[in-house]
């Protein structure tokens, strides 16, 4: 692995255990507004990763995927966020909402991210160059600056917060999109959907990530490039 892949690896690392972290936090501090404080009472509801790890999928997990496909986007997950519906006052909308909060909150960081690469593109002398090689797969361009490494981390930050998302809206348990289609189930349907679990789950997940993340994101990320290219440059 060459030094710029290595770089790229530990800064596509800690942003996958933040935003994994954000992730969860998320799902535990909506789930105690509305009622269910059994998240925050096993200290769940903050950022520090310690209390969001899982060992395989946090660590274990990413760490053969930069050893296995070095330059590729790394993926993961975190321990699940425990939620007890029967604390809500509204038991479907406030479990749907709970649900949510989790990639609504990956949006959050796709948004912020993109607005520190706007900023950098706009205020920043040769920003401009610097963000759009960037985004063109010119990524040599980030190297050497404290700019440079600004714009690869909010970079990689959007892709990664952006596979989050639309990966974990797909309707396959134990995403979170399984829990909102879940909740729209009759009674009888329910009880089939809740027996995809185990190697099915994972085929179905890996199946549908495949085809869906490069169909959703990279119209969204061609659109955040064509948002930053028609800003002023300094």
């Amino acid at each position: 692995m060459s030094q710029h892949a290595l770089v790229i690896a530990v800064f596509e690392f800690v942003l996958l255990v933040f935003s994994l972290s954000v992730h969860e936090c998320a799902h535990a501090w909506v789930a105690s507004l509305l009622g269910d404080h059994t998240a925050r009472l096993q200290g769940r509801v903050t950022l520090n990763p310690m209390y969001h790890v899982d060992p395989v999928g946090t660590l274990l997990f990413p760490a053969v995927m930069l050893f296995l496909m070095p330059g590729g986007l790394l993926f993961g997950w975190a321990k699940p966020t425990p939620v007890i519906t029967r604390n809500f006052r509204k038991i479907v909308r406030d479990d749907n909402l709970v649900t949510l909060a989790g990639p609504a909150s990956n949006l959050l960081l796709v948004f912020l991210a993109s607005v520190l690469l706007a900023a950098i593109t706009v205020f920043v002398p040769g920003g401009r160059e610097l963000v759009l090689s960037v985004f063109v797969g010119l990524q040599s361009a980030a190297f050497g600056t404290a700019i440079g490494a600004l714009v690869m981390l909010a970079f990689l930050a959007v892709e990664l917060n952006l596979m989050l998302f639309f990966f974990n809206l797909i309707p396959i348990p134990p995403l979170d999109g399984s829990r909102i289609v879940r909740n729209l189930l009759p009674y009888n349907a329910v009880q089939v959907y809740d027996r995809i679990g185990g190697i099915l789950s994972w085929v179905l997940m890996i199946a549908a990530g495949y085809f869906l993340l490069g169909l959703l994101m990279s119209p969204v990320l061609r659109l955040i490039f064509a948002m930053l290219s028609s800003l002023p440059a300094r």
